[in-house]
């Protein structure tokens, strides 16, 4: 029996798409098996801490913009 086509590495839009799921807990079981076994770690820890760090400055802006609204 022939080996099935090799999956290809997944993309920049599956990495992010991949890391956000993860942060929210929805990740699929067949998208998770395709991470582990075609991503490379540092790939997922990159997207992973950027989105972090977004986020984070996502939130810092909305607490200044209460704060500043709620001060005027």
């Amino acid at each position: 029996m022939p080996d099935p086509a090799p999956t290809p590495r997944p993309t920049l839009l599956q990495i992010i798409q991949s890391v956000l799921a993860a942060m929210f807990g929805v990740q699929s079981e067949r998208n998770r098996e395709r991470d582990f076994a075609h991503g490379t770690p540092s790939q997922y820890i990159i997207v992973g801490l950027l989105a972090v760090l977004l986020f984070v400055l996502i939130l810092f802006g909305v607490v200044r913009l209460v704060l500043s609204l709620a001060g005027g």
